[in-house]
């Protein structure tokens, strides 16, 4: 597996992602304001995607990053189904990191509030923890109505 800027090219594959975690997060991939915000991650060079290797093609995973000290912020971080569990997330998040986060600062991600059915089921908070973040306030309930929490991981 490499981690590398996504590139145009590359949109099919995330939209793919993104289907694939629709039923916790809500409708995504047909959504303009989400297609405009993944375009606009990739032209900026914030969008990073992690490949299959030889093949080059075949995306595990995807992040949309947002690189404006003092606080970086996870805009959005999806592995495929069953790349899960593998280290794809943390390659993502460790690239994301040496590329676009100078400190001293905050790195945080709004992940599911814990009573959210995703919360378990994704493993998302258990990843997050496991990477050095800590809960913090909760945030504005998710498109779907789930809720959310800010992770925050401070950065020297």
């Amino acid at each position: 597996m490499i981690v590398r800027p996504a590139r145009e090219q590359d949109l099919p594959g995330l939209l793919d992602l993104a289907g694939q975690v629709e039923h916790w997060f809500g409708p995504m991939v047909e959504d303009p304001g989400f297609l405009s915000t993944v375009g606009k991650h990739i032209r900026r060079s914030s969008a990073l995607v992690a490949v299959a290797v030889p093949s080059g093609s075949e995306l595990l995973g995807g992040l949309l990053f947002g690189a404006k000290a003092p606080t970086y912020r996870v805009h959005w971080l999806v592995v495929s189904e069953r790349e899960r569990g593998k280290g794809v997330g943390r390659a993502l998040m460790t690239d994301a990191a040496e590329r676009f986060v100078r400190g001293p600062g905050t790195l945080e991600v709004v992940t599911f509030g814990a009573d959210h059915p995703g919360a378990a089921t994704s493993g998302a908070r258990v990843f997050y923890e496991r990477l050095g973040f800590t809960p913090a306030e909760a945030s504005a309930p998710g498109p779907e109505g789930g809720s959310r929490q800010v992770y925050r991981r401070t950065i020297a």
